[in-house]
């Protein structure tokens, strides 16, 4: 009898708050606050990632002073500066400091990453090559040349056919696609649950990964890494890992978990952008796959914590990492079946203004 007291009870506590408390909070930030310290811990995991991945960035920017994410945004700010129409003739004075800083810590320790390395240099010489007359600058690009200098020419392995700096987009290498030809590839592409029982070669999730580099990102930071999962025994036990799979699961060729790493920012107004900038890249991703004669199915990664434990110990994921969804992929049954999952009209999804 006490048990059934204490069960009701619970009962009608979680029912208040989570259907009746939430009614008298929501209209508030401070009382949204409040419900979700006292109440709830929805966003526990999030708050500590954030705060996690903001530390590591701040350590790598200020202590080590070898940051790839702060160096990579600023490389990027400053192609910016180079392709305004004025240009002006000094900017990026402000933080012109901090990418040398990071410029030569990454180099020093990073010269196994060629092509960024490339980028990094020949947008910084692009940039002191064209300032104009400033103290500042004139400072950072002494310590940059006598960097550039102490490397005794390892950097020569670093040169290409062309110059990574911006540039005239030419009208001659567009692609032959025409929409129709790009709307049929998205309106094909459907989520598949079965597949054949074939190994999926690596070079091809490659070539897919590849396409999905090329995808926007907020700073060119590219804040998401791709955990490969091909082993049968370990796909086994990975697919259990999200929910909806249940059916389908033992058809998954390949599975493939997308992370997000949230020390690329140095403030919390960006924590959204490593759910934006891997779907993405998630959708040529996926397109990829189709021209490669595969397919996939998209995977949602709701935030449960007894999930996140799992998929963090599985994957060793440090405490500044975050689970962004999961993607199934494998060659098609041709005997299978998917869902014809109607889109909504164009008028309820398009506001002009």
């Amino acid at each position: 009898m006490i048990r059934s007291i204490i069960n009701k009870y619970n009962s009608h506590k979680k029912s208040f708050v989570e259907l009746q408390l939430p009614k008298y909070c929501y209209k508030s930030s401070l009382m949204s606050a409040v419900y979700y310290f006292f109440f709830s811990s929805a966003f526990r995991r999030e708050n500590k990632a954030v705060l996690a991945g903001k530390v590591k960035h701040m350590r790598e920017a200020q202590v080590e002073k070898a940051n790839y994410f702060l160096l990579v945004r600023n490389i990027h700010r400053i192609e910016k500066g180079l392709l305004m129409r004025p240009r002006r003739a000094v900017f990026a004075k402000d933080y012109i400091r901090e990418t040398v800083d990071s410029y030569i810590g990454v180099v020093t320790k990073q010269t196994d990453s060629p092509s960024q390395l490339a980028w990094f240099t020949d947008v910084l010489d692009s940039y002191f090559n064209t300032s104009g007359e400033d103290k500042v600058v004139i400072k950072e690009k002494e310590r940059y040349d006598s960097f550039k200098q102490s490397l005794n020419g390892k950097l020569a392995n670093l040169q290409c056919e062309f110059i990574k700096i911006p540039y005239h987009r030419n009208e001659s290498l567009k692609p032959n696609i025409s929409y129709e030809d790009f709307y049929k590839l998205n309106k094909y592409r459907r989520s598949v649950r079965w597949f054949l029982t074939r190994p999926v070669p690596r070079e091809l999730i490659d070539k897919a990964i590849l396409v999905a580099s090329q995808a926007p990102s907020a700073c060119n930071r590219q804040p998401f890494e791709y955990y490969i999962i091909d082993n049968p025994e370990l796909v086994k036990e990975a697919v259990k890992l999200p929910m909806g799979t249940t059916g389908y699961a033992h058809s998954i060729q390949t599975f493939i978990v997308v992370v997000g790493n949230l020390d690329s920012y140095f403030d919390e107004r960006d924590r959204h952008l490593i759910y934006i900038d891997a779907s993405l890249a998630n959708m040529s991703l996926m397109l990829a796959l189709e021209t490669l004669g595969l397919g996939s199915v998209s995977i949602n990664w709701p935030d449960i914590e007894s999930r996140e434990q799992k998929m963090e110990k599985f994957l060793k994921l440090g405490p500044h990492q975050r689970p962004i969804m999961c993607i199934g992929v494998g060659f098609p049954d041709p005997e299978g079946m998917v869902a014809f999952s109607e889109k909504r009209d164009l008028n309820q999804i398009r506001k002009f203004l």
